[in-house]
This record gives structure tokens, C-alpha cells and sequence, in this order.
């Protein structure tokens, strides 16, 4: 009896043991491929639609491609529900759904849509693409802020207000004086001492994270549209007209279909977030900097056990994350559409935030994320130019409804850096 007792015992610890079958993100893609499937193709627009791949005016011009927004809606609808459906195969089989599934789902509904938005005209894939990655880029820039911030655990709620300082700042800098480079400093300076003084409050004064940032985006707002009805708006031919930096189109890369005006037909402010993406990740991930950043952010007991000035660290690495956060303030002027005006930030540095968390605290899914809601938003614009069927207002709501859909579906539960948040008190 107690050799069967011993034979069994092994079995009903291993049974035990198996991870629990989660089915939350399945049912939420097979949703989303039957919303698509349905929506746009069942009961889509049986109306031609050309996606249009290239200017006129391009070196290389491809075709456009021809189909009917019901055909696109299907086929797409179809894609989502099979991929779907394997993420139902990897949830049976305790096993986490990948995000290339969810990419597949995302993508396929996000085609349908467009095809159904776009039915009866034309799809310009590459005015989509150029808006999503020149809108995502404040976003981008912010969340890398926050990336920091939290990585060293500081909560960085203060986002929104260091964007709005470095937008303000870089476009009275740039009419003021004429140069785009001092404007670039001067908004990154403006981001930074948004930082310092989040820095200072937190981490000196031991005041709530959440609290000072709040009132941090409540003080620069006031600044801001102080400043702007006394100064800017009484002069704004010369203190308020600063242009917008030239696109730089890189030799022979530019002129590559789709991808080369995309990507390589850009402003300074989107190729330094080219740049500083990948830089922070190697930076987090790859260094000895970055391995006591993560261990400040998780365990700073630990840290200063051998050694680490815990407060020292946390205060520098917020303040040069606020120059990144303020080089996305002037990506929102100079980098984007010019002079300033009263709350232009309009919550992006909250979009930021969630990107942040959708990106799980890495510097490559929160630009994804950003990403997306920066297509969001270059989509809204593009429904409104095209007479889409959806009203005005729900076209208004696209951004702010993809982030609940996306934090839903990718998210979930996560968990960020343990000590975020909490301030460090040496005994």
C-alpha cells in the first residue's frame, strides 16, 4: 500500500503543479476577429478600394492594389479568426499566447477597418504610416521618460507636463531666436527641471509620486496659458511662428517603396527617437548602468547594501529622463505642426503612461504601443478628411478607445518594478 501511495503521491504533485488554463485573452481576440469578420466583412461595404502604395512623384511607383472593402473585410476577418483560434490551442495547453498572434489579430482587424472606412476611394497606406510614426513620436519620447522613471522607481505621472513645458518652451525659443537646435535644448532643459522638481518632492521631501505629479501637470498647464494670453498670443508673428524643422530625406534610403518616405524622409525629432529607443534598451538591459537602475527599481535595499547611493541615483537618472520627455514636448511644435498652443499635449503624456505599462516597462513595447496609438490617431484624422460613415465623435473617441482595447487584450495583469512608487528611507 505505501509503495502505490508513493507511486501516485509524484503524479498528484505534478498535476498540482500545472499552470492554470487562462482564457481571457482568446475569448478577447476571437472577439475582435468576429467583430472584424462581421462588421466589416459580412455586413461590410461592397464598394471598390484602392490602397494606394506610392506618390506620383516618387522615383519608384508601385501599382495600387484593387479589391472591394467587402473581399478585404473577409479575408482579413478570416486571418484574425484563425490566428485566434491557435491562441485558444496555446490557452488549452497552459501555454502563454504569443504576441506575434495578437500582432496578427491587431493587424488583420486594423486593415478591415481601414478598407471599410476607405470604401469608394482611396487608401493612402503611405499618409497613414508617416502620420502614425510623426504622431507616435512625443508619445515614444514620453514613455521612454516613464520607461526610466519607473525602472529606477520613481512614478513619472508628470509626463503630460514635461511635454507641454518642452512644446511651450521650444517654440518661443525657436521664433525668438531663429535657431532649431538652442530650441531642441532649451525644451529639453524645460523637460528636465519638470523632472527635478518631481525628483526633489519624492524623493526629498518623501510627498507622493502620483500627488506631486498631478500637481505638476496642473502648475505647467497654468504656466502655459498664462503665458501664452500675456506673451505669446499679444505678438505671435514674433514669439509664437517658430516653423517646423525640415524633413531630411537620407540618399538612395528614401527612395526605397513605402518604407524609404516612411522611415527615411524624416524630422530630427524622429530620428532621435530612432536612436534613443534602442539606446535605452541597451542601456537597461546591457550595461552595468542599466543593471543598477532595474535593481533601484526592484530592490533598493539590496542595492544599497553594496554600495549604491539609492536616492543619488534615482534623482539623476529622473532628471536626465526629463530631457528625454521634453525633446517629445518639441516634437509636438517645431517638430510637428508650430507654434504653440493652450493644452496641446491633450493627454498624451497619459497615453504615454499606458504605453508604458501595454509595453511592460521595455523600451521596444512601449515604442510598439506608441506606435499603435499614434496610427490611431493619424487614422482618426484620415476617417474625418474621407467622409466616413462612423460619426464625427466616435471618430474623435479612436485613440482612447484603442488604448483600452489594446491594455484589455496585451496587458492584463502585469506587474511593474516592485519598488516604484515607494520611497527609500536609509536606516
Amino acid at each position: 500500500m505505501s509503495a502505490v501511495a508513493t507511486h501516485i503521491e509524484p503524479e498528484v504533485t505534478q498535476v498540482a503543479s500545472l499552470a492554470p488554463r487562462k482564457w481571457r485573452t482568446p475569448v478577447l481576440l476571437a472577439i475582435v476577429a468576429g467583430v472584424a469578420l462581421i462588421a466589416f466583412g459580412l455586413l461590410g461595404r461592397d464598394e471598390p478600394v484602392r490602397f494606394v502604395w506610392s506618390n506620383a512623384a516618387d522615383s519608384i511607383v508601385l501599382p495600387a492594389l484593387e479589391s472591394t472593402s467587402r473581399l478585404v473585410g473577409i479575408v482579413t476577418g478570416l486571418i484574425a479568426a484563425i490566428a485566434a483560434g491557435a491562441s485558444f490551442w496555446y490557452a488549452a495547453n497552459r501555454r502563454k499566447v504569443p504576441v506575434w498572434i495578437i500582432l496578427i489579430v491587431g493587424l488583420a482587424f486594423l486593415a478591415g477597418l481601414v478598407a471599410w472606412v476607405g470604401a469608394g476611394g482611396n487608401v493612402p497606406v503611405v499618409f497613414l504610416l508617416t502620420g502614425a510614426i510623426a504622431l507616435s513620436t512625443p508619445i515614444v519620447l514620453g514613455g521612454l521618460a516613464g520607461v526610466l522613471g519607473e525602472r529606477v522607481g520613481i512614478v513619472n505621472i508628470a509626463i503630460e507636463a514635461q511635454l507641454l513645458a518642452g512644446a511651450f518652451v521650444a517654440a518661443f525659443v525657436a521664433s525668438s531666436t531663429g535657431s532649431y537646435l538652442v530650441a531642441l535644448i532649451a525644451a529639453m532643459v524645460a523637460g528636465s527641471l519638470v523632472s527635478v522638481i518631481l525628483a526633489v518632492f519624492s524623493i526629498r521631501y518623501l510627498v507622493d509620486q502620483v500627488v506631486v505629479g498631478v500637481v505638476l501637470i496642473g502648475l505647467v498647464s497654468a504656466i502655459t496659458n498664462f503665458l501664452y494670453s500675456s506673451v505669446l498670443s499679444q505678438n505671435s508673428a514674433a514669439l509664437n511662428n517658430p516653423g517646423t524643422l525640415p524633413r531630411i530625406a537620407i540618399p538612395f534610403l528614401a527612395d526605397i517603396p513605402v518604407l524609404g518616405p516612411v522611415v527615411f524622409n524624416q524630422r530630427i525629432t524622429t530620428y532621435l527617437m530612432f536612436i534613443l529607443v534602442p539606446l535605452v534598451w541597451f542601456i537597461l538591459f546591457r550595461t552595468k548602468w542599466g543593471l543598477r537602475i532595474r535593481a533601484l527599481g526592484e530592490h533598493p535595499l539590496a542595492a544599497d547594501t553594496v554600495g549604491i547611493n539609492v536616492n543619488r541615483w534615482r534623482f539623476w537618472t529622473v532628471s536626465l529622463a526629463g530631457l528625454i520627455a521634453g525633446l517629445g514636448g518639441a516634437a509636438l511644435t517645431i517638430g510637428a505642426v508650430g507654434p504653440f498652443v493652450r493644452e496641446m499635449s491633450a493627454g498624451q503624456g497619459f497615453i504615454a503612461l499606458a504605453a508604458v505599462i501595454l509595453g511592460r516597462w521595455n523600451p521596444w513595447g512601449m515604442a510598439a504601443a506608441a506606435l499603435l496609438f499614434g496610427f490611431s490617431s493619424n487614422f482618426r484624422v484620415w476617417a474625418g478628411q474621407a467622409g466616413s460613415a462612423l460619426p464625427p465623435d466616435l471618430i474623435e473617441m479612436t485613440p482612447y478607445v484603442v488604448t483600452i482595447i489594446a491594455v484589455a487584450v496585451v496587458a492584463g495583469r502585469v506587474i511593474g518594478p516592485k519598488a516604484a512608487g515607494k520611497p527609500y528611507i536609509k536606516e
